[in-house]
Protein backbone atom coordinates (compact mmCIF):
# COMPACT_ATOMS: atom_id res chain seq x y z
CA UNK A 1 0.00 0.00 0.00
CA UNK A 2 1.59 3.18 -0.86
CA UNK A 3 2.27 5.46 1.82
CA UNK A 4 -0.08 8.85 2.31
CA UNK A 5 1.08 12.25 1.46
CA UNK A 6 2.15 14.84 3.40
CA UNK A 7 -0.45 17.74 4.29
CA UNK A 8 1.07 19.93 1.96
CA UNK A 9 4.38 19.69 -0.08
CA UNK A 10 5.69 22.45 2.44
CA UNK A 11 5.00 20.72 5.38
CA UNK A 12 3.34 17.49 7.35
CA UNK A 13 1.38 17.08 10.57
CA UNK A 14 2.48 14.54 12.93
CA UNK A 15 2.59 13.63 16.67
CA UNK A 16 5.70 12.43 18.78
CA UNK A 17 6.44 9.73 21.05
CA UNK A 18 4.07 10.87 23.32
CA UNK A 19 1.68 11.68 21.07
CA UNK A 20 1.42 15.54 20.90
CA UNK A 21 1.13 17.05 17.09
CA UNK A 22 3.83 18.84 16.15
CA UNK A 23 5.18 20.03 11.96
CA UNK A 24 7.47 18.97 9.85
CA UNK A 25 8.79 21.42 7.81
CA UNK A 26 10.11 20.94 4.53
CA UNK A 27 11.00 24.83 3.87
CA UNK A 28 13.06 27.60 5.89
CA UNK A 29 13.93 30.83 6.10
CA UNK A 30 12.41 33.31 4.09
CA UNK A 31 10.51 30.52 2.13
CA UNK A 32 8.80 29.99 5.44
CA UNK A 33 7.93 33.10 6.44
CA UNK A 34 6.11 33.33 3.12
CA UNK A 35 4.09 30.67 4.26
CA UNK A 36 0.72 31.64 6.09
CA UNK A 37 0.35 28.50 7.42
CA UNK A 38 3.35 28.06 8.92
CA UNK A 39 4.43 31.26 9.55
CA UNK A 40 4.32 32.53 13.55
CA UNK A 41 5.73 36.08 12.80
CA UNK A 42 7.33 37.14 16.27
CA UNK A 43 6.41 34.17 17.80
CA UNK A 44 8.76 31.58 16.61
CA UNK A 45 10.68 30.08 19.63
CA UNK A 46 14.31 30.99 20.16
CA UNK A 47 15.34 27.21 18.78
CA UNK A 48 12.86 27.09 16.33
CA UNK A 49 14.41 30.13 15.00
CA UNK A 50 17.97 28.79 15.28
CA UNK A 51 16.85 25.35 13.62
CA UNK A 52 14.74 26.98 10.79
CA UNK A 53 16.86 29.35 9.56
CA UNK A 54 15.61 32.43 10.72
CA UNK A 55 17.96 34.14 12.83
CA UNK A 56 18.04 37.56 12.07
CA UNK A 57 14.63 37.57 10.08
CA UNK A 58 12.38 38.67 12.64
CA UNK A 59 12.57 41.17 15.39
CA UNK A 60 14.82 40.04 18.39
CA UNK A 61 11.79 39.66 20.63
CA UNK A 62 9.85 36.54 20.95
CA UNK A 63 5.88 37.68 21.58
CA UNK A 64 3.10 35.84 23.45
CA UNK A 65 0.06 34.72 21.71
CA UNK A 66 -1.83 36.63 23.83
CA UNK A 67 1.10 39.83 22.81
CA UNK A 68 0.45 39.18 18.72
CA UNK A 69 -3.28 38.96 19.20
CA UNK A 70 -3.46 42.16 21.35
CA UNK A 71 -1.26 44.32 18.84
CA UNK A 72 -3.21 42.95 16.19
CA UNK A 73 -6.42 43.70 17.26
CA UNK A 74 -5.35 47.38 18.18
CA UNK A 75 -4.40 47.73 14.79
CA UNK A 76 -7.81 46.46 13.06
CA UNK A 77 -9.29 49.20 15.54
CA UNK A 78 -7.09 51.86 13.57
CA UNK A 79 -8.55 51.21 10.05
CA UNK A 80 -10.68 53.98 8.78
CA UNK A 81 -13.46 51.92 7.17
CA UNK A 82 -15.59 48.73 7.51
CA UNK A 83 -13.75 47.73 4.17
CA UNK A 84 -9.95 48.92 5.20
CA UNK A 85 -10.65 46.16 8.02
CA UNK A 86 -12.04 43.73 5.70
CA UNK A 87 -8.63 43.91 3.91
CA UNK A 88 -6.25 44.34 6.81
CA UNK A 89 -7.74 40.66 7.79
CA UNK A 90 -7.84 39.24 4.84
CA UNK A 91 -4.04 40.55 4.62
CA UNK A 92 -3.38 39.00 7.88
CA UNK A 93 -4.84 35.72 6.83
CA UNK A 94 -2.52 35.84 3.57
CA UNK A 95 0.40 36.47 6.38
CA UNK A 96 -0.49 34.54 9.42
CA UNK A 97 -3.39 32.04 9.38
CA UNK A 98 -3.32 30.91 12.79
CA UNK A 99 -3.19 34.89 14.45
CA UNK A 100 -5.81 35.77 12.12
CA UNK A 101 -8.40 32.71 13.51
CA UNK A 102 -7.43 33.42 16.69
CA UNK A 103 -8.11 37.22 16.73
CA UNK A 104 -11.65 35.71 14.61
CA UNK A 105 -12.30 33.89 17.25
CA UNK A 106 -12.03 35.95 20.05
CA UNK A 107 -13.91 38.96 18.01
CA UNK A 108 -16.37 36.47 15.98
CA UNK A 109 -19.20 38.46 16.70
CA UNK A 110 -17.72 42.02 15.56
CA UNK A 111 -15.89 41.03 12.85
CA UNK A 112 -18.18 38.73 11.10
CA UNK A 113 -20.30 41.45 9.21
CA UNK A 114 -16.17 42.41 8.01
CA UNK A 115 -15.08 39.49 6.99
CA UNK A 116 -18.82 38.06 5.24
CA UNK A 117 -21.43 40.02 4.73
CA UNK A 118 -22.70 42.57 4.44
CA UNK A 119 -18.45 44.04 3.51
CA UNK A 120 -17.36 41.06 1.49
CA UNK A 121 -20.01 42.22 -1.16
CA UNK A 122 -17.71 45.73 -1.24
CA UNK A 123 -14.04 43.59 -1.30
CA UNK A 124 -16.52 41.00 -4.28
CA UNK A 125 -16.54 44.74 -6.08
CA UNK A 126 -13.44 46.10 -5.76
CA UNK A 127 -11.25 42.53 -5.83
CA UNK A 128 -9.78 43.08 -8.90
CA UNK A 129 -8.07 46.90 -8.18
CA UNK A 130 -7.64 45.71 -5.09
CA UNK A 131 -5.91 42.09 -5.39
CA UNK A 132 -2.83 41.03 -3.39
CA UNK A 133 -1.90 38.09 -2.60
CA UNK A 134 -2.98 34.51 -4.09
CA UNK A 135 -5.04 32.21 -2.66
CA UNK A 136 -7.26 29.46 -4.14
CA UNK A 137 -7.72 28.13 -7.48
CA UNK A 138 -8.97 29.21 -10.16
CA UNK A 139 -9.98 27.57 -13.58
CA UNK A 140 -11.07 29.49 -16.49
CA UNK A 141 -12.58 28.93 -19.67
CA UNK A 142 -9.03 29.25 -21.91
CA UNK A 143 -7.72 26.45 -19.30
CA UNK A 144 -9.95 23.69 -18.29
CA UNK A 145 -8.59 21.37 -20.70
CA UNK A 146 -5.79 21.20 -18.47
CA UNK A 147 -7.59 21.27 -14.86
CA UNK A 148 -6.20 18.09 -13.89
CA UNK A 149 -2.13 19.28 -14.27
CA UNK A 150 -3.75 23.20 -12.48
CA UNK A 151 -4.89 21.38 -9.53
CA UNK A 152 -1.61 19.56 -8.68
CA UNK A 153 -0.24 22.94 -8.08
CA UNK A 154 -2.38 23.32 -5.41
CA UNK A 155 0.38 22.72 -2.51
CA UNK A 156 -2.11 20.98 -0.36
CA UNK A 157 -3.03 17.39 -0.60
CA UNK A 158 -6.34 16.97 1.74
CA UNK A 159 -8.82 19.21 1.04
CA UNK A 160 -12.16 18.55 2.66
CA UNK A 161 -14.64 21.12 1.77
CA UNK A 162 -14.63 23.33 -1.28
CA UNK A 163 -16.53 26.03 -2.04
CA UNK A 164 -16.76 26.87 -5.71
CA UNK A 165 -18.68 29.87 -7.41
CA UNK A 166 -19.27 31.41 -11.31
CA UNK A 167 -19.79 34.41 -9.42
CA UNK A 168 -23.40 35.03 -11.65
CA UNK A 169 -25.14 36.22 -8.87
CA UNK A 170 -23.33 37.70 -6.23
CA UNK A 171 -25.30 38.74 -2.96
CA UNK A 172 -27.77 40.93 -4.39
CA UNK A 173 -25.19 42.59 -6.97
CA UNK A 174 -25.08 40.31 -9.37
CA UNK A 175 -22.52 39.51 -12.00
CA UNK A 176 -19.70 39.69 -10.39
CA UNK A 177 -16.75 37.80 -12.64
CA UNK A 178 -13.80 36.74 -10.89
CA UNK A 179 -14.19 39.04 -7.86
CA UNK A 180 -16.23 36.19 -6.74
CA UNK A 181 -13.84 34.66 -5.78
CA UNK A 182 -13.32 36.57 -2.21
CA UNK A 183 -17.52 35.26 -1.37
CA UNK A 184 -15.47 31.75 -1.67
CA UNK A 185 -12.66 32.77 0.56
CA UNK A 186 -15.34 34.15 3.03
CA UNK A 187 -17.54 31.38 3.70
CA UNK A 188 -14.08 29.32 3.72
CA UNK A 189 -12.68 31.28 6.20
CA UNK A 190 -16.20 30.36 8.63
CA UNK A 191 -16.19 26.81 8.07
CA UNK A 192 -12.70 26.83 9.81
CA UNK A 193 -13.45 29.83 12.42
CA UNK A 194 -17.07 28.44 13.15
CA UNK A 195 -17.27 24.93 12.21
CA UNK A 196 -13.78 23.70 12.50
CA UNK A 197 -12.82 22.50 9.33
CA UNK A 198 -8.72 23.32 9.26
CA UNK A 199 -7.71 26.08 6.52
CA UNK A 200 -5.49 23.83 4.66
CA UNK A 201 -8.84 21.59 4.40
CA UNK A 202 -10.16 23.91 2.32
CA UNK A 203 -9.37 25.26 -1.10
CA UNK A 204 -11.85 28.28 -2.88
CA UNK A 205 -12.51 27.93 -6.24
CA UNK A 206 -13.35 30.12 -8.90
CA UNK A 207 -14.64 29.00 -12.00
CA UNK A 208 -14.26 31.81 -14.56
CA UNK A 209 -16.54 31.27 -17.37
CA UNK A 210 -16.57 35.24 -18.68
CA UNK A 211 -18.98 38.18 -17.64
CA UNK A 212 -22.17 39.64 -19.34
CA UNK A 213 -20.92 43.02 -17.44
CA UNK A 214 -19.37 45.28 -20.58
CA UNK A 215 -17.74 47.51 -18.07
CA UNK A 216 -15.90 44.42 -16.85
CA UNK A 217 -14.89 43.47 -20.26
CA UNK A 218 -14.14 46.99 -21.17
CA UNK A 219 -11.89 47.76 -17.71
CA UNK A 220 -7.87 47.19 -18.62
CA UNK A 221 -7.68 46.25 -14.82
CA UNK A 222 -9.91 43.41 -14.35
CA UNK A 223 -8.09 40.33 -13.64
CA UNK A 224 -10.47 37.94 -15.12
CA UNK A 225 -11.18 36.52 -18.51
CA UNK A 226 -12.82 39.73 -20.64
CA UNK A 227 -15.48 37.63 -22.72
CA UNK A 228 -18.62 37.25 -22.10
CA UNK A 229 -20.09 34.19 -20.13
CA UNK A 230 -20.03 30.81 -21.20
CA UNK A 231 -23.36 29.11 -22.13
CA UNK A 232 -25.01 25.67 -22.45
CA UNK A 233 -23.60 22.74 -23.35
CA UNK A 234 -19.86 24.24 -23.45
CA UNK A 235 -20.64 25.72 -20.07
CA UNK A 236 -21.40 22.03 -18.86
CA UNK A 237 -18.81 20.35 -20.27
CA UNK A 238 -16.93 22.91 -18.38
CA UNK A 239 -18.48 22.22 -14.88
CA UNK A 240 -18.56 18.46 -16.07
CA UNK A 241 -14.49 18.82 -16.70
CA UNK A 242 -13.76 20.42 -12.72
CA UNK A 243 -16.01 18.23 -11.07
CA UNK A 244 -14.30 15.04 -12.42
CA UNK A 245 -11.06 16.76 -11.91
CA UNK A 246 -11.69 17.91 -8.29
CA UNK A 247 -12.73 14.82 -7.55
CA UNK A 248 -10.21 12.63 -8.86
CA UNK A 249 -7.85 14.90 -6.84
CA UNK A 250 -9.12 15.19 -3.79
CA UNK A 251 -11.80 12.18 -3.15
CA UNK A 252 -13.06 13.08 0.17
CA UNK A 253 -14.01 16.74 -0.57
CA UNK A 254 -17.15 18.35 0.06
CA UNK A 255 -18.09 21.01 -2.80
CA UNK A 256 -20.22 24.09 -2.04
CA UNK A 257 -21.85 25.68 -4.73
CA UNK A 258 -22.53 29.42 -4.37
CA UNK A 259 -23.78 32.32 -6.24
CA UNK A 260 -24.59 30.85 -9.23
CA UNK A 261 -27.38 32.40 -10.86
CA UNK A 262 -30.95 30.78 -9.95
CA UNK A 263 -31.75 28.83 -13.01
CA UNK A 264 -27.92 27.17 -13.16
CA UNK A 265 -27.94 27.00 -9.53
CA UNK A 266 -30.86 24.32 -9.36
CA UNK A 267 -28.97 22.41 -12.37
CA UNK A 268 -25.98 22.66 -10.90
CA UNK A 269 -27.19 20.98 -7.64
CA UNK A 270 -29.69 18.34 -9.15
CA UNK A 271 -26.38 17.59 -12.15
CA UNK A 272 -23.67 16.84 -9.36
CA UNK A 273 -25.28 15.97 -6.12
CA UNK A 274 -25.18 12.26 -6.56
CA UNK A 275 -22.00 12.66 -8.38
CA UNK A 276 -19.45 14.05 -5.67
CA UNK A 277 -21.29 14.85 -2.37
CA UNK A 278 -22.24 18.72 -2.56
CA UNK A 279 -24.70 21.47 -1.85
CA UNK A 280 -25.87 25.10 -2.91
CA UNK A 281 -26.01 27.10 -0.12
CA UNK A 282 -27.87 29.84 -1.62
CA UNK A 283 -30.81 27.68 -2.02
CA UNK A 284 -30.38 24.81 0.74
CA UNK A 285 -28.70 26.55 3.40
CA UNK A 286 -30.68 29.91 2.86
CA UNK A 287 -33.99 27.44 3.01
CA UNK A 288 -32.70 25.68 6.50
CA UNK A 289 -31.77 29.43 8.02
CA UNK A 290 -35.20 30.81 7.48
CA UNK A 291 -37.13 27.69 8.06
CA UNK A 292 -34.82 27.85 11.70
CA UNK A 293 -36.04 31.08 12.06
CA UNK A 294 -39.80 30.76 11.24
CA UNK A 295 -39.51 28.05 13.89
CA UNK A 296 -38.10 30.21 16.86
CA UNK A 297 -41.19 33.29 15.59
CA UNK A 298 -43.47 30.11 16.00
CA UNK A 299 -42.05 29.71 19.42
CA UNK A 300 -42.49 33.36 20.30
CA UNK A 301 -46.36 33.32 18.75
CA UNK A 302 -46.48 30.28 21.15
CA UNK A 303 -48.16 29.11 17.79
CA UNK A 304 -47.66 25.99 15.53
CA UNK A 305 -45.80 26.34 11.76
CA UNK A 306 -49.04 24.56 10.28
CA UNK A 307 -50.92 27.64 12.03
CA UNK A 308 -49.24 30.32 9.29
CA UNK A 309 -49.87 30.81 5.52
CA UNK A 310 -46.21 32.11 4.32
CA UNK A 311 -45.69 34.74 1.01
CA UNK A 312 -42.21 34.46 -0.12
CA UNK A 313 -41.14 37.11 -2.35
CA UNK A 314 -38.73 36.92 -5.10
CA UNK A 315 -38.32 33.34 -7.39
CA UNK A 316 -34.70 33.10 -7.44
CA UNK A 317 -32.38 30.29 -5.92
CA UNK A 318 -32.94 31.98 -2.34
CA UNK A 319 -36.76 32.42 -2.70
CA UNK A 320 -37.14 28.71 -4.03
CA UNK A 321 -34.82 27.27 -1.65
CA UNK A 322 -36.73 28.96 1.25
CA UNK A 323 -40.34 28.13 -0.15
CA UNK A 324 -38.92 24.46 -0.81
CA UNK A 325 -38.20 24.38 2.75
CA UNK A 326 -40.75 25.67 4.28
CA UNK A 327 -43.23 23.38 2.77
CA UNK A 328 -40.79 20.12 3.71
CA UNK A 329 -40.97 21.84 7.10
CA UNK A 330 -44.97 21.91 7.28
CA UNK A 331 -45.26 18.35 6.07
CA UNK A 332 -42.31 17.45 8.56
CA UNK A 333 -45.08 18.95 11.20
CA UNK A 334 -47.69 16.38 9.29
CA UNK A 335 -49.33 18.03 6.24
CA UNK A 336 -49.27 16.38 3.15
CA UNK A 337 -47.51 17.60 0.05
CA UNK A 338 -50.65 19.06 -0.98
CA UNK A 339 -51.61 21.13 2.48
CA UNK A 340 -47.72 22.38 3.11
CA UNK A 341 -48.04 23.80 -1.05
CA UNK A 342 -51.24 25.35 -0.05
CA UNK A 343 -50.52 27.12 2.43
CA UNK A 344 -46.50 28.87 0.60
CA UNK A 345 -47.23 31.40 -1.89
CA UNK A 346 -44.13 32.74 -4.26
CA UNK A 347 -44.06 36.13 -5.59
CA UNK A 348 -41.94 37.66 -8.58
CA UNK A 349 -41.50 40.38 -10.41
CA UNK A 350 -44.73 39.47 -12.43
CA UNK A 351 -46.78 38.67 -8.80
CA UNK A 352 -47.77 35.46 -8.04
CA UNK A 353 -46.01 32.84 -9.82
CA UNK A 354 -49.21 31.44 -12.26
CA UNK A 355 -49.53 29.01 -15.01
CA UNK A 356 -48.77 30.51 -18.03
CA UNK A 357 -46.31 33.39 -16.63
CA UNK A 358 -42.80 33.67 -19.22
CA UNK A 359 -39.64 32.14 -18.20
CA UNK A 360 -40.97 29.97 -16.08
CA UNK A 361 -38.18 27.74 -14.39
CA UNK A 362 -38.64 24.12 -13.41
CA UNK A 363 -37.21 24.68 -9.82
CA UNK A 364 -40.63 27.24 -9.86
CA UNK A 365 -43.65 25.28 -11.31
CA UNK A 366 -44.75 23.31 -8.25
CA UNK A 367 -45.55 26.84 -6.85
CA UNK A 368 -47.15 27.84 -9.48
CA UNK A 369 -51.13 28.58 -9.56
CA UNK A 370 -53.81 28.21 -11.52
CA UNK A 371 -56.59 31.38 -11.70
CA UNK A 372 -59.23 28.09 -10.63
CA UNK A 373 -56.93 28.31 -6.99
CA UNK A 374 -57.68 32.00 -6.25
CA UNK A 375 -61.39 31.37 -6.42
CA UNK A 376 -62.79 34.13 -4.11
CA UNK A 377 -59.89 36.30 -4.64
CA UNK A 378 -60.28 40.20 -5.38
CA UNK A 379 -57.43 40.84 -7.55
CA UNK A 380 -57.30 42.74 -10.58
CA UNK A 381 -54.29 42.52 -13.30
CA UNK A 382 -53.78 38.88 -14.64
CA UNK A 383 -51.91 37.70 -11.29
CA UNK A 384 -52.06 39.36 -7.98
CA UNK A 385 -49.69 41.33 -7.06
CA UNK A 386 -47.61 41.48 -3.58
CA UNK A 387 -49.88 43.40 -1.50
CA UNK A 388 -52.85 41.26 -3.03
CA UNK A 389 -51.48 38.01 -2.24
CA UNK A 390 -50.69 39.51 1.22
CA UNK A 391 -54.63 40.32 1.67
CA UNK A 392 -56.31 37.66 0.22
CA UNK A 393 -54.23 34.55 1.34
CA UNK A 394 -54.32 36.15 4.57
CA UNK A 395 -50.68 35.98 5.10
CA UNK A 396 -48.78 36.07 8.53
CA UNK A 397 -45.44 35.39 7.60
CA UNK A 398 -44.12 37.41 5.12
CA UNK A 399 -40.28 36.96 3.14
CA UNK A 400 -37.83 38.72 0.85
CA UNK A 401 -35.11 37.67 -1.02
CA UNK A 402 -35.45 39.98 -3.88
CA UNK A 403 -32.99 42.93 -3.21
CA UNK A 404 -35.49 45.38 -3.85
CA UNK A 405 -35.37 48.14 -1.34
CA UNK A 406 -38.26 49.28 0.57
CA UNK A 407 -40.49 46.92 -1.35
CA UNK A 408 -42.63 45.95 1.47
CA UNK A 409 -44.88 48.78 1.71
CA UNK A 410 -46.55 49.88 4.60
CA UNK A 411 -50.25 49.35 3.44
CA UNK A 412 -49.26 45.51 3.48
CA UNK A 413 -47.60 45.32 6.64
CA UNK A 414 -50.44 46.69 8.24
CA UNK A 415 -52.84 44.06 6.34
CA UNK A 416 -50.97 41.54 7.98
CA UNK A 417 -52.18 42.82 11.15
CA UNK A 418 -55.43 41.50 10.17
CA UNK A 419 -54.62 37.60 10.01
CA UNK A 420 -52.31 37.92 12.81
CA UNK A 421 -51.50 39.83 15.82
CA UNK A 422 -47.83 39.48 15.18
CA UNK A 423 -46.80 39.17 12.07
CA UNK A 424 -43.67 37.53 11.06
CA UNK A 425 -41.02 39.78 8.22
CA UNK A 426 -38.18 38.75 7.02
CA UNK A 427 -36.40 41.09 5.07
CA UNK A 428 -33.39 39.05 4.10
CA UNK A 429 -31.94 40.57 0.89
CA UNK A 430 -28.30 41.09 1.22
CA UNK A 431 -26.39 43.59 1.62
CA UNK A 432 -28.10 46.08 3.82
CA UNK A 433 -28.50 49.11 1.55
CA UNK A 434 -30.92 46.35 -0.48
CA UNK A 435 -33.46 45.37 2.42
CA UNK A 436 -37.09 45.26 1.90
CA UNK A 437 -38.02 47.15 4.13
CA UNK A 438 -35.81 48.54 6.83
CA UNK A 439 -36.68 47.33 10.75
CA UNK A 440 -37.32 50.03 12.73
CA UNK A 441 -40.51 50.58 10.16
CA UNK A 442 -41.85 47.48 10.41
CA UNK A 443 -41.13 47.69 14.33
CA UNK A 444 -43.53 51.41 14.20
CA UNK A 445 -46.35 50.18 11.52
CA UNK A 446 -46.84 47.12 14.02
CA UNK A 447 -47.03 49.27 17.24
CA UNK A 448 -43.84 47.06 18.20
CA UNK A 449 -45.48 43.61 17.31
CA UNK A 450 -43.94 41.98 14.57
CA UNK A 451 -40.99 39.15 14.66
CA UNK A 452 -38.46 40.65 12.72
CA UNK A 453 -35.35 39.23 10.77
CA UNK A 454 -32.91 40.55 8.51
CA UNK A 455 -29.94 39.21 6.25
CA UNK A 456 -27.31 41.63 7.88
CA UNK A 457 -26.77 42.95 10.95
CA UNK A 458 -28.77 45.46 12.65
CA UNK A 459 -28.96 46.98 16.23
CA UNK A 460 -32.25 46.51 18.46
CA UNK A 461 -35.19 48.99 17.91
CA UNK A 462 -35.89 51.55 20.32
CA UNK A 463 -39.50 51.29 20.42
CA UNK A 464 -41.71 53.44 23.25
CA UNK A 465 -40.11 51.81 26.46
CA UNK A 466 -38.87 48.57 24.82
CA UNK A 467 -36.12 47.78 22.62
CA UNK A 468 -36.81 45.28 20.25
CA UNK A 469 -34.19 42.74 19.03
CA UNK A 470 -33.87 42.21 15.36
CA UNK A 471 -32.80 38.89 14.33
CA UNK A 472 -30.03 37.80 11.79
CA UNK A 473 -31.02 35.48 9.69
CA UNK A 474 -27.28 34.38 8.75
CA UNK A 475 -26.34 31.23 6.39
CA UNK A 476 -23.34 30.75 8.84
CA UNK A 477 -25.54 29.80 11.51
CA UNK A 478 -26.19 26.88 9.02
CA UNK A 479 -23.39 25.85 6.49
CA UNK A 480 -20.25 25.44 8.92
CA UNK A 481 -21.97 22.52 10.81
CA UNK A 482 -23.32 21.41 7.78
CA UNK A 483 -20.51 21.10 5.90
CA UNK A 484 -18.57 19.72 9.09
CA UNK A 485 -21.10 17.27 9.66
CA UNK A 486 -20.21 16.03 6.29
CA UNK A 487 -17.03 15.94 6.08
CA UNK A 488 -16.68 14.00 9.77
CA UNK A 489 -18.89 10.75 8.12
CA UNK A 490 -16.93 11.51 4.76
CA UNK A 491 -20.73 11.47 3.65
CA UNK A 492 -21.44 10.25 0.52
CA UNK A 493 -24.67 12.75 -0.79
CA UNK A 494 -25.80 15.62 1.94
CA UNK A 495 -29.53 14.69 1.73
CA UNK A 496 -32.48 17.03 2.18
CA UNK A 497 -32.66 15.19 5.68
CA UNK A 498 -29.16 16.20 7.06
CA UNK A 499 -30.14 19.80 5.83
CA UNK A 500 -33.73 19.88 7.71
CA UNK A 501 -31.51 18.14 10.67
CA UNK A 502 -29.38 21.51 10.51
CA UNK A 503 -32.53 23.81 10.47
CA UNK A 504 -34.23 22.27 13.14
CA UNK A 505 -31.33 21.95 15.27
CA UNK A 506 -30.37 26.25 14.96
CA UNK A 507 -34.01 26.47 16.07
CA UNK A 508 -33.66 24.27 19.29
CA UNK A 509 -30.15 26.00 20.05
CA UNK A 510 -32.75 29.60 19.57
CA UNK A 511 -33.34 31.13 22.98
CA UNK A 512 -36.67 32.78 22.30
CA UNK A 513 -37.24 34.39 26.18
CA UNK A 514 -36.50 38.21 24.66
CA UNK A 515 -37.93 38.01 21.16
CA UNK A 516 -34.96 36.72 19.43
CA UNK A 517 -35.40 34.29 16.26
CA UNK A 518 -31.80 33.72 15.62
CA UNK A 519 -28.98 33.15 18.52
CA UNK A 520 -25.98 35.71 18.50
CA UNK A 521 -23.38 35.27 16.58
CA UNK A 522 -20.89 34.62 19.62
CA UNK A 523 -22.05 31.34 19.96
CA UNK A 524 -21.42 30.38 16.87
CA UNK A 525 -18.71 27.80 17.03
CA UNK A 526 -20.78 26.25 19.84
CA UNK A 527 -23.86 26.08 17.54
CA UNK A 528 -21.79 25.09 14.83
CA UNK A 529 -20.63 21.65 16.44
CA UNK A 530 -24.01 20.62 17.64
CA UNK A 531 -25.27 20.96 14.64
CA UNK A 532 -22.41 19.04 12.61
CA UNK A 533 -23.53 16.49 15.27
CA UNK A 534 -26.95 16.24 14.19
CA UNK A 535 -25.92 16.13 10.38
CA UNK A 536 -23.59 13.03 11.27
CA UNK A 537 -26.36 11.25 13.36
CA UNK A 538 -28.68 12.05 9.77
CA UNK A 539 -26.00 10.81 7.52
CA UNK A 540 -25.62 7.35 9.62
CA UNK A 541 -29.61 7.35 9.70
CA UNK A 542 -29.82 7.93 5.79
CA UNK A 543 -27.24 5.35 5.04
CA UNK A 544 -25.01 7.91 3.26
CA UNK A 545 -21.90 7.96 6.42
CA UNK A 546 -18.86 6.34 4.20
CA UNK A 547 -16.58 6.56 7.80
CA UNK A 548 -17.41 3.07 9.15
CA UNK A 549 -16.13 4.56 12.92
CA UNK A 550 -18.64 6.89 12.97
CA UNK A 551 -21.37 4.49 12.16
CA UNK A 552 -20.94 2.91 15.97
CA UNK A 553 -20.77 5.68 18.11
CA UNK A 554 -23.55 6.92 20.05
CA UNK A 555 -25.20 10.47 19.80
CA UNK A 556 -23.18 11.62 22.48
CA UNK A 557 -19.48 9.75 21.45
CA UNK A 558 -20.55 11.68 17.62
CA UNK A 559 -20.77 14.85 19.35
CA UNK A 560 -17.44 14.32 21.53
CA UNK A 561 -15.64 12.71 18.13
CA UNK A 562 -16.57 16.41 16.37
CA UNK A 563 -15.39 18.48 19.17
CA UNK A 564 -12.15 16.68 19.22
CA UNK A 565 -11.21 16.61 15.57
CA UNK A 566 -12.61 20.40 15.11
CA UNK A 567 -9.13 22.90 14.33
CA UNK A 568 -8.18 25.34 16.56
CA UNK A 569 -6.22 28.25 16.01
CA UNK A 570 -2.90 27.18 18.14
CA UNK A 571 0.31 27.02 16.78
CA UNK A 572 2.36 23.60 16.98
CA UNK A 573 6.27 23.28 17.13
CA UNK A 574 8.19 23.39 13.88
CA UNK A 575 11.12 20.84 13.21
CA UNK A 576 13.20 20.58 10.14
CA UNK A 577 11.88 17.62 8.40
CA UNK A 578 13.45 14.45 9.72
CA UNK A 579 12.41 10.92 9.73
CA UNK A 580 10.29 9.36 12.13
CA UNK A 581 7.09 10.18 13.89
CA UNK A 582 3.85 8.75 13.48
CA UNK A 583 1.61 10.56 10.95
CA UNK A 584 -1.46 12.83 12.75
Amino acid sequence: MPDTPPVSRYYDVKRDEHGQRYIDVYVNGLALLQNPLLNKTTAFTAQERRDLGLEGLIPPHISTFAEQKERTYLRYLRQATDLEKHEYLRALQDRNEVLFYAVLEDHLEEMLPIIYTPTVGEAVKQYSSNYRYPRGFTVSAQDIDRVEDMLENVPVNDVRMIVATDSSAILGIGDQGFGGMAISIGKLSLYTAAGGVGPDKTLPVELDVGTNRQDLIDDPLYLGLHQRRMTGAEYDEFLDKFVEAAHARYPKAIIQWEDFSRGTAFRVLERYRRVVPSFNDDIQGTGAMALSGLLSACRIKNEGLTGQVFVVVGAGAAGIGVAMAIRQGLMHEGLSFEEAGARVFVVDRYGLLMEGQPDLEPQQMSFVRRPEDLAGWTYEGEAPTLHEVIVNSRATALLGFTGVPGLFRRESVEAMRMHTARPIIFPLSNPSSHVEAQPADLINWTDGQAIVATGSPFADIQYGTRAFPIGQGNNAFIFPGLGFGAVATRAREITDNMVMAAAYTLAELTPTDEGRVYPAISDLREISIRIAARVARQAITDGVCADRRMRALSDEQIEANIRDRAWLPQYLPLRRARQGGARD
